[in-house]
């Protein structure tokens, strides 16, 4: 039986907030690290996914799944009245390719070995309802036989041909 995890966990931060730039005091080059909310993040999403169960990462390929939920605006109903259909697609939102790259460097260790072991993924950005958060689905993927290559008809090694049998 193969477990499927689903988890809850706190929206994600902006890639522009997850990195820090500044000079080193000395040789004034520009020095890049993860800023402290970013460390504020991952610690949390480490956190809950401990609570969660996660006492050792799932080892091998996994498939993730995300849903973003972005924060309600307060006049939402006074949006989805003015436009039923699409009243949500100004709502202020992460991207969801900046959404994914901080929460599996976030993830990583904890609730799988390493992001390059994520093998399939998709997302989807949700309608607003509440708080803002992520949806994240984690299922190991399990692998019963070698890949099959795509069906080809078989090609017999001949011989090279002359210049005159050459069919141009």
């Amino acid at each position: 039986m193969i477990v499927v995890y689903r988890i809850v966990l706190p929206y994600p931060i902006s890639s522009n907030a997850y990195w820090r730039s500044f000079p080193h005091p000395t040789t004034k080059r520009v020095i890049t690290t993860v800023s402290r909310e970013a460390k504020a993040y991952k610690e949390e999403v480490r956190w809950r996914l401990k609570a969660a169960g996660f006492h050792q990462p799932l080892l091998g390929r996994v498939a993730v799944h995300i849903d973003l939920y972005p924060q309600r605006p307060k006049d939402a109903d006074k949006r989805a009245a003015k436009d039923p259909m699409n009243w949500d697609d100004d709502v202020r939102c992460i991207d969801l390719d900046n959404a994914r790259k901080v929460l599996y460097d976030a993830m990583k260790g904890v609730a799988f070995e390493d992001d390059r072991m994520i093998f399939m993924d998709s997302a989807t950005r949700r309608e607003p309802d509440g708080e803002a958060r992520v949806v994240v689905t984690i299922e190991p993927i399990v692998r019963v036989s070698p890949q099959q290559t795509i069906d080809m008809p078989a090609i017999a090694v001949q011989r090279p041909l002359a210049l005159d049998e050459v069919p141009f």
